[in-house]
């Protein structure tokens, strides 16, 4: 069984997700599913496929979560330190063409957000990131081409 590593807040989303998809959703869903039914012949009855489909999609999501939850390696970023870069890390980084200065957190797969500063550990420039130190140059291969970045600094927090 693979672990899958996460930070102690992508636990805590995960956890609030399946909460409310148990303890709100699946309730709602099946009141719609029993006021479908109440409006007589199933076979020709949108509401009811339209609740079971919802029903469906939502227990799907449900084993998801669990699953990653079961599989979880949570890690306290907080409690991790150094001058390399690894999971949890902070990097600052500029572009080498455009002087861009770009701030991310390494962080695991189902947490993931490039719009809130969140990338994946499984992508390119977490990959090429792993491993690396303040000042290094870093070369990344991304689907849009490659990129050049300096490593500003490596921060736990």
């Amino acid at each position: 069984m693979d672990r899958v590593p996460m930070t102690v807040a992508g636990y805590s989303a995960l956890e609030a997700e399946l909460k409310m998809r148990q303890q709100e959703e699946r309730p709602r869903i099946i009141q719609a599913i029993a006021e479908a039914r109440s409006h007589g012949d199933l076979s020709e009855n949108a509401e009811y496929h339209a609740a079971k489909e919802s029903q469906s999609l939502n227990e799907g999501r449900i084993a998801e979560l669990e699953d990653k939850l079961s599989r979880a390696e949570v890690i306290d970023v907080t409690k991790l330190s150094g001058g390399t870069v690894k999971f949890g890390a902070t990097v600052t980084l500029v572009d080498e063409d455009t002087e861009e200065k770009k701030v991310f957190q390494i962080v695991g797969e189902s947490e993931a957000d490039v719009k809130s500063g969140k990338v994946s550990i499984t992508s390119p420039t977490a990959r090429a990131l792993i491993g690396k130190k303040t000042g290094d140059s870093v070369e990344v291969n991304t689907p849009g081409g490659g990129k050049s970045y300096e490593l500003l600094d490596v921060a736990f927090r």
